[in-house]
């Protein structure tokens, strides 16, 4: 039948099954394959009957084609099921066989309890998803013989018209056999078996406290307490941590270890349309390595000053450098004693010393030379922006120059090591974090001790613990609070998802949402302890306010603990421990923001580097690659207004988003009643009220109040006195927006790929895909139209 065209496709599990027939004018027939092991295709008379051969006959053989194929399905699937049964219970033989006899061995030799227990769990988890598997495989069986059946009886019903007889046969092409469908589900289950797995759990706990306890803690949050008010700071804090990031960090737990996927792929089992909230996390915590590492790369320079001094002494303590102006000043203890020996003059300020060695003798605020006091500075303050960062040589962004050689090989250094801690996966981080997340409580303890010897520092930790209570009518301080806490924890940059996916699925993630979050609190909170007390005895040593001491930003760690860490005796020995400290705190969580990017985007994109040679080893090397040459920027002499920038921009109201979307897609959407369902059967109870509430209705409202305000009371940005320029704010939002603009973006995507009207569209894209089966059986009904959906709790 010259100039006919028929053409039938059948989608099953997300494309995994495609079939295609043409039948052209030159008679030429085209059938293309995807993941099926047995096809049973029609000849091609058989195709042409339906159009040339009378009806009669066309009927019969058709009734007996299909008859003779359901008939062969039936026989394969109670072969397959038998040949799963034997196997099983070989094994269960097997197994028991080698129970007794390690039971005889047993009296030979001791037994490694350790090794013992985790390969239990590891056959534990097997077994629990085996026994889903075949439930799950069971109840589509079923599904596919009673389709089956429904197509016979419209065949047997069948009339002469060939209109009739081509929708039969688009609509008996729609069914593919049940052994393809179980050879999917098993391929599904050897990818899953496939992901690896952390060695002990230990390992996992240790990393997202790693992550969750980094730099952060050591300055961003005492600054921030600093700047808003001391102890008023600590209100907003903690309602922020009860109410809006301990919910989303428990959340983000345990879609990562019920799911096994990346933030990005997890999106499919849980609310596609949302997909773009995966790929902002994932942006997000690539912006943050941009400049978290650079960091880093301070510190390591810092390590290697503190250990290569040719004079014995730490180059930040004396004002006498190449680097050092005519307003550097410093204590000298011997000129100090021998002033108020030799006058009864009644000094309120310290003598300090010029960078030329002369005596400044400071009264009422003024040196010698009638210079404000307060337009001085110290030498760790100079050494830092001066020494190190260059900062006299850039007038600010319109001039940044070129990289400082010293700085571009420390950061190269660190970016090495966090290939070497990821490019093996899971297997190397987690012995890397046993030694990175404990070393730095010593060497804070240590510090604290040494900090409340000195003079000044009650007056700082009052200064800490006594608020401010005005401040909490300034919005800002809220705004602080809230990127601060989820900032700290780690809620929505995706990183905790990233490493619960590796997580043994009975593992007790609440457990371990609890621990970090105490262990990130209490590390904030004693490190203000820290530095508090440090401020304190600067403050007296200099007689300025507690408020006027240090400088912003990350500059606290370079400025405020080196003149710390100067008071104490060899000084040097305590310099490099408290910034070999500094390193270890920043790996784990730079590893954390990686790992995040790159087992999102191998997730996402499985299928692509499946094809590819070594691909966790040349993705991971492309990746840090990338990062490196943009950290560049920031180390050269006008890197520290780029560093600014994208510390305010990259990480604020983005990451407030992300949060804000993950939290809506699955309280809402995806469902609590479901969500409940998950974490019953990985942990053996349903989450509480207090969570569920948050969950749904708290930690929203509380993430919109603050990007709102946020938005409406924005502040000019500025850095040590720098204005940044117009353009460069503008630069800053829209690498902010670049990653929320994700959300939205992906989200037209997703329902421009599906088909059918615009609530169809909808609804599958709001459903999760294990579902889409389902609503098909139910003629594309959706749960999620039902008022009882949305009003669980």
């Amino acid at each position: 039948m010259a100039g006919v065209a028929a053409k039938t496709s059948a989608m099953f599990n997300n494309g995994v099954t495609s079939v295609e027939v043409v039948d052209s004018d030159n008679d030429d027939i085209g059938v293309t394959r995807s993941g099926i092991k047995r096809f049973l295709v029609p000849s091609v008379n058989r195709f042409r009957q339906l159009f040339t051969s009378s009806p009669t006959s066309m009927a019969s053989s058709t009734k007996r084609y299909w008859r003779r194929r359901q008939n062969k399905q039936d026989t394969e699937n109670d072969q397959y099921y038998d040949q799963v049964d034997e196997q099983d219970e070989y094994s269960d033989k097997q197994e028991l066989h080698q129970q007794i006899n390690d039971g005889n061995g047993s009296k030979n030799h001791d037994v490694e309890e350790a090794d013992d227990d985790d390969e239990e769990d590891q056959d534990e988890d097997r077994q629990v998803r085996k026994k889903m598997l075949r439930k799950q495989n069971k109840k589509e069986v079923e599904v596919k013989k009673k389709k089956n059946t429904e197509i016979r009886l419209l065949l047997a019903k069948s009339t002469d018209d060939t209109k009739n007889n081509a929708k039969m046969m688009s609509e008996s092409t729609a069914v593919v056999t049940i052994m393809d469908e179980l050879d999917f589900k098993e391929n599904s289950n050897a990818n899953d078996s496939e992901r690896e797995t952390w060695e002990r759990n230990a390992d996992f706990l240790l990393s997202i406290i790693g992550f969750a306890v980094d730099l952060a803690n050591i300055w961003r949050f005492p600054y921030l307490c600093y700047r808003n008010g001391g102890g008023a700071f600590l209100i907003p804090y903690f309602l922020m941590l009860i109410f809006g990031a301990v919910p989303l960090f428990y959340m983000e737990l345990i879609l990562g270890q019920f799911n096994r996927q990346g933030p990005i792929s997890v999106w499919k089992n849980v609310c596609p349309l949302f997909k773009g909230v995966g790929f902002c996390a994932v942006l997000v915590a690539f912006y943050v390595s941009f400049y978290y590492n650079v960091i880093i790369g301070w510190s390591l320079y810092f390590l290697a000053m503190s250990t290569t001094s040719s004079s014995g002494q730490l180059p930040w303590v004396h004002c006498n450098n190449t680097w050092n102006t005519n307003s550097c000043v410093e204590q000298k203890d011997d000129d100090w004693a021998a002033v108020i020996n030799g006058s009864n003059q009644n000094y309120n300020y310290l003598p300090r010393m010029h960078a030329n060695g002369s005596l400044l003798v400071m009264l009422d605020g003024t040196s010698d030379t009638g210079s404000n006091f307060n337009d001085q500075s110290s030498p760790a303050a100079e050494y830092f922006h001066r020494g190190v960062l260059g900062m006299q040589m850039s007038d600010g962004l319109n001039e940044l120059g070129y990289p400082k050689w010293q700085l571009a090989l420390c950061v190269f250094i660190v970016y090495v090591m966090l290939y070497l801690s990821l490019f093996k996966g899971v297997k190397s981080s987690g012995i890397v974090v046993w030694g990175t997340a404990t070393l730095p409580y010593l060497v804070l303890t240590i510090l604290l001790i040494r900090g409340l010897m000195l003079p000044g520092s009650l007056t700082g930790i009052t200064y800490y613990l006594q608020p401010e209570l005005y401040r909490l009518l300034d919005t800002q301080v809220w705004v602080d609070a809230a990127v601060q806490i989820f900032y700290s924890v780690g809620a929505g940059f995706g990183v905790h998802l990233s490493y619960a996916s590796y997580n043994n699925i009975k593992n007790n993630c609440y457990t371990d949402c609890l621990i970090t979050t105490a262990v990130n609190c209490f590390t904030s909170f004693f490190s203000g302890f820290v530095i508090f007390t440090y401020l304190g005895f600067m403050s007296h040593k200099q007689h300025k306010p507690i408020s006027s001491v240090a400088t912003e930003g990350p500059g606290l760690v370079f400025q405020v603990y080196p003149e710390a860490v100067a008071t104490l005796p060899g000084s040097n020995i305590w310099a490099m421990l408290f910034f070999f400290m500094s390193i270890t705190l920043g790996i784990d969580s730079a590893m954390g923001g990686l790992e995040c990017v790159i087992t999102g985007l191998m997730d996402e994109f499985n299928g692509f580097f499946k094809k590819q040679k070594w691909p966790r080893e040349r993705f991971t090397f492309a990746v840090i690659g990338i990062s490196f040459c943009v950290a560049l920027i920031n180390v050269t002499p006008g890197g520290i207004y780029m560093l600014h920038l994208l510390d305010t921009y990259a990480a604020g109201i983005s990451l407030l988003c992300s949060a804000l979307f993950e939290c809506l897609a699955v309280s809402w959407f995806y469902g609590l009643e479901k969500f409940c369902d998950d974490v019953e059967n990985m942990i053996g109870h349903r989450p509480g009220l207090y969570w569920r509430i948050c969950w749904k209705f708290i930690s929203p409202m509380f993430i919109i109040g603050v990007v709102t305000f946020a938005l409406i009371y924005h502040q000019p940005l500025t850095y040590n006195g720098y204005v940044y320029p117009e353009w460069a704010e503008w630069l800053g939002w829209t690498l902010a927006f670049s990653s929320i603009l994700m959300i939205p973006g992906m989200a037209i995507v997703q329902m421009c790929r599906a088909n059918g009207s615009f609530k169809k569209r909808l609804a599958y894209n709001i459903t999760p895909a294990s579902e889409h089966e389902s609503m098909e059986k139910n003629k594309g009904e959706c749960t999620r139209f039902r008022l009882k959906h949305w009003l669980y709790i």
